[in-house]
Protein backbone atom coordinates (compact mmCIF):
# COMPACT_ATOMS: atom_id res chain seq x y z
CA UNK A 1 0.00 0.00 0.00
CA UNK A 2 1.43 3.15 -0.86
CA UNK A 3 0.41 6.70 0.27
CA UNK A 4 0.90 9.36 -2.26
CA UNK A 5 1.95 12.93 -2.02
CA UNK A 6 3.33 15.91 -3.82
CA UNK A 7 6.85 15.88 -1.30
CA UNK A 8 7.70 14.21 1.39
CA UNK A 9 10.59 15.28 3.36
CA UNK A 10 12.87 12.22 4.99
CA UNK A 11 14.13 14.20 8.35
CA UNK A 12 12.38 16.43 10.67
CA UNK A 13 15.15 18.39 12.30
CA UNK A 14 15.21 22.47 11.84
CA UNK A 15 15.11 22.85 7.96
CA UNK A 16 12.92 19.97 6.89
CA UNK A 17 10.45 20.95 9.96
CA UNK A 18 11.13 24.67 8.65
CA UNK A 19 10.03 23.87 5.26
CA UNK A 20 7.22 21.52 6.28
CA UNK A 21 5.44 24.65 7.87
CA UNK A 22 6.36 27.31 4.81
CA UNK A 23 4.73 24.55 2.26
CA UNK A 24 1.44 23.83 4.59
CA UNK A 25 0.51 27.02 3.54
CA UNK A 26 1.01 25.75 -0.33
CA UNK A 27 -0.74 23.70 -3.19
CA UNK A 28 1.08 20.47 -2.45
CA UNK A 29 0.56 17.82 0.05
CA UNK A 30 3.12 17.00 2.20
CA UNK A 31 4.43 14.51 4.67
CA UNK A 32 7.42 14.61 7.20
CA UNK A 33 9.23 10.76 8.10
CA UNK A 34 11.20 11.61 11.25
CA UNK A 35 12.10 8.63 13.08
CA UNK A 36 13.31 10.77 16.20
CA UNK A 37 10.00 13.91 16.53
CA UNK A 38 10.61 16.56 19.35
CA UNK A 39 9.88 14.70 23.00
CA UNK A 40 8.02 16.67 25.92
CA UNK A 41 9.70 20.59 26.69
CA UNK A 42 12.02 20.05 29.47
CA UNK A 43 13.62 23.03 31.72
CA UNK A 44 17.02 21.31 31.16
CA UNK A 45 18.90 23.11 28.70
CA UNK A 46 19.35 21.49 25.12
CA UNK A 47 23.59 21.68 24.50
CA UNK A 48 22.71 22.22 20.82
CA UNK A 49 22.66 25.99 20.47
CA UNK A 50 22.89 27.99 17.27
CA UNK A 51 23.10 31.70 16.25
CA UNK A 52 20.09 32.63 14.34
CA UNK A 53 19.97 34.96 12.05
CA UNK A 54 17.58 37.91 12.53
CA UNK A 55 16.19 37.13 8.24
CA UNK A 56 15.85 33.87 9.76
CA UNK A 57 14.24 35.07 12.86
CA UNK A 58 11.49 36.69 11.05
CA UNK A 59 10.58 34.17 8.66
CA UNK A 60 10.11 31.45 11.49
CA UNK A 61 7.52 33.87 13.47
CA UNK A 62 5.95 34.36 10.55
CA UNK A 63 5.46 30.37 10.28
CA UNK A 64 4.53 30.15 14.19
CA UNK A 65 7.83 28.37 14.70
CA UNK A 66 9.13 30.84 16.70
CA UNK A 67 7.03 30.81 19.72
CA UNK A 68 7.11 31.93 23.23
CA UNK A 69 8.32 29.09 24.22
CA UNK A 70 11.73 29.46 22.65
CA UNK A 71 13.94 30.98 24.92
CA UNK A 72 16.13 33.15 22.98
CA UNK A 73 18.96 35.69 23.77
CA UNK A 74 19.72 38.82 21.30
CA UNK A 75 23.01 39.58 20.68
CA UNK A 76 23.62 43.06 20.46
CA UNK A 77 27.45 43.56 19.99
CA UNK A 78 30.25 40.31 18.92
CA UNK A 79 33.66 40.93 20.15
CA UNK A 80 36.04 39.35 18.27
CA UNK A 81 40.06 39.05 19.36
CA UNK A 82 42.71 37.85 17.59
CA UNK A 83 46.00 36.05 18.84
CA UNK A 84 48.28 38.65 19.05
CA UNK A 85 46.40 41.94 19.67
CA UNK A 86 44.09 42.30 16.74
CA UNK A 87 40.84 43.13 17.92
CA UNK A 88 37.07 43.09 15.97
CA UNK A 89 34.09 44.98 17.30
CA UNK A 90 30.52 44.45 15.58
CA UNK A 91 28.22 46.51 17.49
CA UNK A 92 24.14 46.12 16.40
CA UNK A 93 23.48 50.02 17.09
CA UNK A 94 26.14 51.07 14.81
CA UNK A 95 24.60 48.63 11.97
CA UNK A 96 21.32 50.77 12.54
CA UNK A 97 20.23 46.82 13.45
CA UNK A 98 17.74 46.02 16.33
CA UNK A 99 20.25 42.44 16.90
CA UNK A 100 22.91 40.85 14.86
CA UNK A 101 21.88 37.30 16.16
CA UNK A 102 19.32 35.25 18.02
CA UNK A 103 20.77 32.28 20.28
CA UNK A 104 18.66 29.70 21.19
CA UNK A 105 18.29 25.96 21.65
CA UNK A 106 18.20 23.74 18.54
CA UNK A 107 14.95 21.36 20.92
CA UNK A 108 12.68 24.26 21.70
CA UNK A 109 12.79 26.15 18.22
CA UNK A 110 12.38 22.31 16.24
CA UNK A 111 9.54 21.76 18.77
CA UNK A 112 7.91 24.83 18.08
CA UNK A 113 8.15 24.55 14.38
CA UNK A 114 6.52 20.43 14.65
CA UNK A 115 3.76 22.33 16.59
CA UNK A 116 3.09 24.70 13.86
CA UNK A 117 2.85 22.26 10.92
CA UNK A 118 1.06 19.74 12.85
CA UNK A 119 -1.42 22.66 14.04
CA UNK A 120 -2.26 23.29 10.47
CA UNK A 121 -3.69 19.94 9.81
CA UNK A 122 -2.07 20.01 6.22
CA UNK A 123 1.43 18.61 7.02
CA UNK A 124 1.11 14.36 7.82
CA UNK A 125 3.88 13.69 9.98
CA UNK A 126 4.93 10.05 9.87
CA UNK A 127 7.81 8.38 12.43
CA UNK A 128 9.24 6.01 10.99
CA UNK A 129 12.39 4.98 9.48
CA UNK A 130 13.21 4.97 5.94
CA UNK A 131 14.48 1.83 4.63
CA UNK A 132 14.87 1.87 0.79
CA UNK A 133 13.84 3.87 -2.03
CA UNK A 134 12.69 3.33 -5.21
CA UNK A 135 13.48 5.89 -7.89
CA UNK A 136 10.98 6.13 -10.87
CA UNK A 137 11.77 8.04 -13.67
CA UNK A 138 8.53 8.63 -15.31
CA UNK A 139 6.13 8.40 -12.36
CA UNK A 140 6.77 9.09 -8.24
CA UNK A 141 9.85 8.31 -6.31
CA UNK A 142 8.71 5.41 -3.35
CA UNK A 143 10.23 5.82 -0.08
CA UNK A 144 9.85 2.28 1.76
CA UNK A 145 9.55 2.67 5.48
CA UNK A 146 10.38 0.21 8.71
CA UNK A 147 7.23 -1.84 8.97
CA UNK A 148 6.34 -1.98 5.13
CA UNK A 149 4.73 1.51 4.46
CA UNK A 150 5.45 3.19 1.77
CA UNK A 151 4.81 6.93 0.53
CA UNK A 152 4.86 7.53 -3.10
CA UNK A 153 6.25 11.50 -4.05
CA UNK A 154 6.91 13.68 -6.92
CA UNK A 155 9.46 15.30 -4.50
CA UNK A 156 11.81 13.58 -1.91
CA UNK A 157 13.81 15.98 -0.41
CA UNK A 158 16.54 15.00 2.01
CA UNK A 159 16.50 16.99 5.20
CA UNK A 160 18.11 14.02 6.56
CA UNK A 161 21.71 15.87 8.00
CA UNK A 162 25.17 15.45 6.73
CA UNK A 163 25.68 12.00 6.70
CA UNK A 164 22.30 12.30 4.62
CA UNK A 165 20.95 8.54 3.87
CA UNK A 166 18.45 9.79 1.52
CA UNK A 167 21.80 11.26 -0.61
CA UNK A 168 23.57 7.85 -0.39
CA UNK A 169 20.77 6.11 -1.71
CA UNK A 170 20.52 8.77 -4.89
CA UNK A 171 24.09 7.75 -5.57
CA UNK A 172 24.98 11.55 -4.88
CA UNK A 173 29.14 12.05 -4.26
CA UNK A 174 30.08 14.45 -1.91
CA UNK A 175 33.63 16.50 -2.08
CA UNK A 176 34.99 16.80 1.73
CA UNK A 177 37.45 18.70 3.49
CA UNK A 178 37.80 17.55 7.01
CA UNK A 179 39.03 20.52 8.92
CA UNK A 180 41.03 18.17 11.63
CA UNK A 181 38.89 20.00 14.17
CA UNK A 182 36.30 18.98 16.79
CA UNK A 183 33.93 21.28 17.81
CA UNK A 184 33.80 20.86 21.45
CA UNK A 185 30.40 22.67 23.12
CA UNK A 186 28.49 23.09 26.87
CA UNK A 187 26.80 25.44 28.57
CA UNK A 188 27.74 27.56 31.92
CA UNK A 189 25.99 29.94 34.20
CA UNK A 190 28.17 32.86 34.52
CA UNK A 191 29.18 34.97 37.67
CA UNK A 192 29.19 38.38 35.79
CA UNK A 193 26.43 39.30 33.29
CA UNK A 194 27.06 39.09 29.28
CA UNK A 195 24.86 42.05 28.47
CA UNK A 196 23.92 40.23 25.26
CA UNK A 197 27.69 39.99 23.91
CA UNK A 198 29.13 37.19 22.11
CA UNK A 199 32.73 36.54 22.61
CA UNK A 200 35.23 34.90 19.76
CA UNK A 201 38.80 34.15 20.26
CA UNK A 202 41.46 32.81 17.54
CA UNK A 203 44.00 30.97 19.49
CA UNK A 204 46.53 28.75 19.30
CA UNK A 205 44.66 25.85 20.42
CA UNK A 206 41.69 27.01 18.11
CA UNK A 207 38.99 29.09 18.10
CA UNK A 208 36.64 29.78 21.19
CA UNK A 209 33.27 31.38 20.85
CA UNK A 210 31.07 32.46 23.70
CA UNK A 211 27.37 33.06 22.54
CA UNK A 212 24.85 34.67 25.44
CA UNK A 213 22.15 32.78 26.27
CA UNK A 214 19.16 34.18 28.69
CA UNK A 215 20.45 35.33 32.12
CA UNK A 216 23.91 34.84 33.40
CA UNK A 217 24.17 31.94 30.74
CA UNK A 218 26.19 31.28 27.66
CA UNK A 219 27.02 28.36 25.52
CA UNK A 220 30.62 27.40 24.36
CA UNK A 221 31.77 26.41 21.50
CA UNK A 222 35.43 25.21 20.86
CA UNK A 223 36.86 24.85 17.52
CA UNK A 224 40.25 22.68 18.57
CA UNK A 225 42.32 19.76 17.58
CA UNK A 226 41.16 15.86 18.30
CA UNK A 227 44.03 15.77 20.84
CA UNK A 228 42.60 19.22 23.00
CA UNK A 229 39.48 18.14 22.46
CA UNK A 230 39.47 14.84 23.72
CA UNK A 231 41.20 16.73 27.30
CA UNK A 232 38.61 18.81 27.03
CA UNK A 233 35.73 15.59 27.35
CA UNK A 234 37.60 14.03 29.89
CA UNK A 235 37.50 16.73 32.26
CA UNK A 236 34.33 16.91 35.14
CA UNK A 237 32.22 20.03 34.89
CA UNK A 238 34.32 21.98 37.45
CA UNK A 239 37.52 21.81 35.47
CA UNK A 240 36.12 21.92 32.33
CA UNK A 241 34.16 25.47 33.92
CA UNK A 242 37.70 26.53 35.30
CA UNK A 243 39.43 25.78 32.07
CA UNK A 244 36.92 28.10 29.78
CA UNK A 245 36.43 31.05 32.24
CA UNK A 246 40.42 30.88 32.14
CA UNK A 247 40.60 30.53 27.96
CA UNK A 248 38.25 33.99 27.76
CA UNK A 249 40.44 35.72 30.65
CA UNK A 250 37.73 35.59 33.35
CA UNK A 251 35.61 38.30 31.16
CA UNK A 252 32.67 36.63 33.16
CA UNK A 253 33.97 35.96 36.60
CA UNK A 254 33.55 31.96 37.14
CA UNK A 255 31.44 29.33 35.69
CA UNK A 256 29.31 26.48 36.16
CA UNK A 257 29.12 23.80 33.35
CA UNK A 258 25.04 22.99 33.31
CA UNK A 259 24.79 20.74 30.38
CA UNK A 260 27.76 17.67 29.75
CA UNK A 261 30.36 18.67 26.87
CA UNK A 262 29.27 17.14 23.66
CA UNK A 263 31.94 17.10 20.10
CA UNK A 264 31.46 16.70 16.57
CA UNK A 265 34.18 16.25 14.27
CA UNK A 266 34.09 19.60 11.61
CA UNK A 267 34.16 18.89 7.84
CA UNK A 268 33.51 21.29 4.97
CA UNK A 269 30.88 18.95 2.95
CA UNK A 270 29.42 19.96 -0.50
CA UNK A 271 27.39 17.25 -2.67
CA UNK A 272 28.29 17.12 -6.28
CA UNK A 273 24.49 17.85 -7.39
CA UNK A 274 22.09 19.13 -4.73
CA UNK A 275 18.57 18.36 -7.09
CA UNK A 276 17.74 15.90 -9.70
CA UNK A 277 14.55 15.32 -11.26
CA UNK A 278 12.39 14.59 -8.24
CA UNK A 279 15.15 15.37 -5.70
CA UNK A 280 16.09 17.78 -3.58
CA UNK A 281 19.09 17.95 -0.82
CA UNK A 282 18.81 20.67 1.39
CA UNK A 283 20.80 21.91 4.32
CA UNK A 284 23.44 20.03 5.45
CA UNK A 285 22.38 17.47 3.21
CA UNK A 286 23.69 19.61 0.30
CA UNK A 287 26.51 21.70 2.47
CA UNK A 288 28.07 22.22 5.85
CA UNK A 289 30.55 25.31 7.19
CA UNK A 290 32.42 25.50 9.79
CA UNK A 291 31.05 27.24 12.38
CA UNK A 292 33.39 30.26 13.36
CA UNK A 293 30.76 32.32 11.70
CA UNK A 294 27.97 30.54 12.84
CA UNK A 295 26.06 30.33 10.04
CA UNK A 296 25.76 26.60 8.92
CA UNK A 297 21.56 26.63 10.25
CA UNK A 298 21.14 29.80 8.44
CA UNK A 299 22.62 28.81 5.16
CA UNK A 300 19.99 25.40 5.67
CA UNK A 301 17.17 27.99 6.34
CA UNK A 302 18.06 30.45 3.20
CA UNK A 303 17.60 27.01 1.30
CA UNK A 304 14.20 26.21 2.86
CA UNK A 305 12.80 29.71 2.48
CA UNK A 306 14.01 29.55 -1.41
CA UNK A 307 12.56 26.33 -1.92
CA UNK A 308 9.30 27.07 -0.40
CA UNK A 309 8.92 30.27 -2.30
CA UNK A 310 9.67 28.98 -5.94
CA UNK A 311 7.31 25.90 -5.03
CA UNK A 312 4.49 28.11 -3.90
CA UNK A 313 3.12 28.34 -7.55
CA UNK A 314 2.06 24.58 -7.62
CA UNK A 315 3.05 22.47 -10.67
CA UNK A 316 4.63 19.48 -10.38
CA UNK A 317 7.35 20.14 -7.72
CA UNK A 318 10.16 17.75 -9.14
CA UNK A 319 10.21 19.63 -12.35
CA UNK A 320 13.81 19.24 -12.90
CA UNK A 321 14.27 22.39 -14.53
CA UNK A 322 12.23 24.71 -11.20
CA UNK A 323 14.76 22.35 -9.08
CA UNK A 324 18.42 23.47 -11.73
CA UNK A 325 17.15 26.87 -11.06
CA UNK A 326 17.08 26.38 -7.34
CA UNK A 327 20.26 25.17 -7.00
CA UNK A 328 21.60 27.88 -9.13
CA UNK A 329 20.28 30.43 -7.23
CA UNK A 330 21.48 29.27 -3.89
CA UNK A 331 25.27 28.48 -5.11
CA UNK A 332 26.62 31.99 -4.61
CA UNK A 333 25.56 32.28 -0.95
CA UNK A 334 26.98 28.66 0.19
CA UNK A 335 30.36 28.53 -2.15
CA UNK A 336 31.03 32.41 -0.33
CA UNK A 337 30.25 31.30 2.95
CA UNK A 338 32.32 27.65 2.41
CA UNK A 339 35.47 30.21 1.16
CA UNK A 340 35.24 32.69 3.74
CA UNK A 341 34.89 30.44 7.14
CA UNK A 342 37.49 27.67 5.22
CA UNK A 343 40.11 30.76 4.63
CA UNK A 344 39.71 32.22 8.06
CA UNK A 345 40.17 28.72 9.50
CA UNK A 346 43.18 28.15 7.50
CA UNK A 347 44.85 31.86 7.67
CA UNK A 348 44.64 31.44 12.08
CA UNK A 349 46.09 28.12 11.63
CA UNK A 350 49.71 29.57 10.62
CA UNK A 351 51.94 30.05 13.27
CA UNK A 352 54.62 32.13 11.50
CA UNK A 353 55.65 35.36 12.96
CA UNK A 354 54.55 37.40 9.95
CA UNK A 355 51.12 35.87 9.05
CA UNK A 356 50.27 36.38 12.71
CA UNK A 357 50.96 40.26 12.74
CA UNK A 358 49.77 41.07 9.66
CA UNK A 359 46.37 39.06 10.10
CA UNK A 360 45.81 40.53 13.56
CA UNK A 361 46.57 44.04 11.90
CA UNK A 362 43.86 43.29 9.23
CA UNK A 363 41.66 43.05 12.53
CA UNK A 364 41.82 46.09 13.97
CA UNK A 365 42.13 47.82 10.49
CA UNK A 366 38.35 46.50 9.89
CA UNK A 367 36.93 47.18 12.82
CA UNK A 368 38.08 50.58 12.43
CA UNK A 369 36.43 50.85 9.20
CA UNK A 370 32.85 51.76 9.84
CA UNK A 371 31.37 51.42 6.57
CA UNK A 372 32.97 48.09 6.04
CA UNK A 373 31.98 46.99 9.69
CA UNK A 374 28.81 47.86 8.70
CA UNK A 375 28.32 46.14 5.44
CA UNK A 376 29.57 42.59 7.67
CA UNK A 377 26.96 42.99 10.14
CA UNK A 378 24.37 43.42 7.88
CA UNK A 379 25.40 40.45 5.78
CA UNK A 380 25.10 38.24 8.67
CA UNK A 381 21.62 39.29 9.12
CA UNK A 382 19.45 37.71 6.48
Amino acid sequence: MVSEFDIVILGGGLNGAALACALARGPHSVAVVEPHPPGPESEAWDSRIYAYSPGNVAWLQSLGGWNNTVRAQAVHQMQIFGDAGGRLTFDALDAGLPALAWIAENNRVQAGLWHAFLAGGRVRAVVARAEAVTWNENNCHVLHLAGGDALGARLLVAADGANSWLRRQAGIAVSAEDYRHVGVVANFETEKPHRGIAFQWFRPDGVLAWLPLPGRRISMVWSTPPDHAAELQALDGEQLARKVAKAGGFGLGTMRCITPAASFPLVRRRADVWTRAGLVLLGDAAHTVHPLAGQGVNLGFRDSRLLAEMLATGGNPGEAGRLASYAARRMEDVASMQFATGSLKKLFAREDGLTRSLRNLGMSLTGALDPVNQALARHAIL
